[in-house]
């Protein structure tokens, strides 16, 4: 006789509470187990009691990045499918996501049914849509500052000075969203 299937063991690495009991709700609904962590210490104590088998990471935890989370369960499985979460969207943190072992990168807000439709692609879509989600003024703007930083060597004064705003202003800026 086979054994019985277990259900999906979820991990979800997530400081806002209400978002996180969101989705443990939806997705325990989904017929998955699921374990919340609302940070990288909360994280190791659940990983020495059970091992996932998928993980959903937000970036920003708090004043702490998800990307070490992020690296610390591919290195425990290379194989689980990991998501993460940001409504801090950059290229450079998809990049290191990826680099560092997920599986795929939505931005804030993301449904379960996104989540999950992310843990079953295994592939890329080279036919994505370019611009299937507009960005914000905002978001552009925040981009735009990340990458004549990264072009000036992190130089500050030159940052402003190619976006022509005064180094004062893009200090205050850096300041309520550093750059890591």
């Amino acid at each position: 006789m086979a054994e019985p299937e277990l259900p999906p063991e979820l991990l979800i690495v997530e400081d806002d509470e209400t978002f996180a009991r969101t989705l443990q709700r939806s997705f325990e609904r989904r017929g998955y187990r699921v374990r919340v962590a609302s940070d990288p210490a909360q994280l190791d104590a659940l990983l020495s009691q059970r091992r996932p088998t998928h993980a959903v990471v937000d970036l920003k935890l708090g004043t702490s990045s998800g990307l070490p989370c992020v690296q610390q369960l591919h290195a425990l499985d290379p194989a689980m499918p990991i998501v993460v979460l940001t409504g801090y969207a950059s290229i450079a943190t998809a990049v290191e996501a990826i680099k560092l072992g997920a599986q795929h990168y939505l931005v804030k807000p993301s449904t379960t049914d996104d989540i999950e439709a992310a843990f079953g692609r295994t592939t890329a879509d080279p036919e994505v849509a370019i611009a299937a989600r507009a960005a914000t003024p905002k978001t552009r703007e925040w981009e735009t500052i990340n990458e004549t930083l990264a072009a000036t060597g992190f130089n500050i004064s030159e940052t402003a000075r190619r976006l022509g705003m005064h180094r004062r202003t893009l200090a205050r800026k850096l300041e309520k969203r550093p750059v890591k």
